[in-house]
């Protein structure tokens, strides 16, 4: 079992949870939540995963993604093995609840 995290900088506050997916074979879940501390606009992502030796790929999945997204929350992977695919799928999954809950 591998635990990583990162940080990415934000430009703006994210106020409303969200939880897609299930920690399964071949599957993660993503839980989103409002950063800590309002003063700071980062994004902190931690990963738990049953795959050792990929946080290479891990970090190109995220970077990748912050790119578009620029939300300050705190957001826990937990892998069981997913592919890169099913990764960037579950974090857009994630942030559009987010942002349902928010318009609601």
């Amino acid at each position: 079992m591998e635990h990583l995290t990162f940080d990415y900088p934000a430009q703006r506050a994210v106020t409303t949870r969200a939880h897609v997916g299930v920690v399964g074979s071949g599957d993660l879940e993503v839980l989103l939540t409002p950063a800590d501390s309002a003063s700071t606009l980062t994004a902190h992502v931690v990963v738990r995963t049953s795959v050792d030796g990929y946080s290479h790929i891990w970090k190109s999945v995220l970077d990748r993604f912050f790119t578009r997204y620029d939300g300050a929350a705190q957001i826990e992977i937990n892998d069981f093995g997913a592919t890169p695919g099913v990764v960037a799928l579950r974090l857009a999954e994630a942030v559009e609840a987010a942002e349902e809950g928010d318009a609601a």
